[in-house]
């Protein structure tokens, strides 16, 4: 990574962590990521410098793990992937059972704190009610 794309990632995510300080406590790992829970929903923020003048943020959040691998959860995570607007569904297969992660990566160069917190909520809070919804979960 050279000096100028770790001076362009590292500017993003002071922005995002100063734009997510507003809602949540987050924590900002030895490696420059931004950690976070949102109702027992742990999130991670990465930033990417793609191409010159292109870095996106990337967020991932876990909506739930190790749950049994029951068609029921297939179909409800195939329903409501074709409903969102902000994020791509995801179903991981591990050996302890199914994980359902929401990810969103967007070109956030530029964009003021406000309404880069206000896009990273809806996410994240799209993420909290999946993890409601979805069969098997406990809450």
């Amino acid at each position: 990574m050279s000096t100028a794309e770790a001076a362009e990632t590292g500017a993003l995510l002071t922005r995002a962590r100063e734009a997510l300080e507003r809602y949540l406590e987050v924590h900002v790992d030895d490696d420059g990521a931004i950690t976070f829970s949102h109702a027992d929903v742990p999130c991670v923020i990465q930033a990417t410098r793609l191409a010159d003048g292109l870095t996106v943020l990337s967020l991932t959040c876990v909506v739930a793990w190790d749950l049994p691998d029951d068609p029921a959860l297939a179909v409800a995570v195939a329903e409501r992937a074709g409903q969102g607007l902000f994020g791509t569904l995801g179903v991981g297969h591990t050996e302890r059972g199914v994980d359902v992660t929401l990810r969103y990566a967007f070109p956030a160069e530029g964009m003021d704190p406000s309404p880069l917190g206000t896009l990273l909520m809806l996410v994240v809070s799209t993420a909290s009610q999946l993890r409601t919804e979805l069969p098997g979960v406990e809450a």
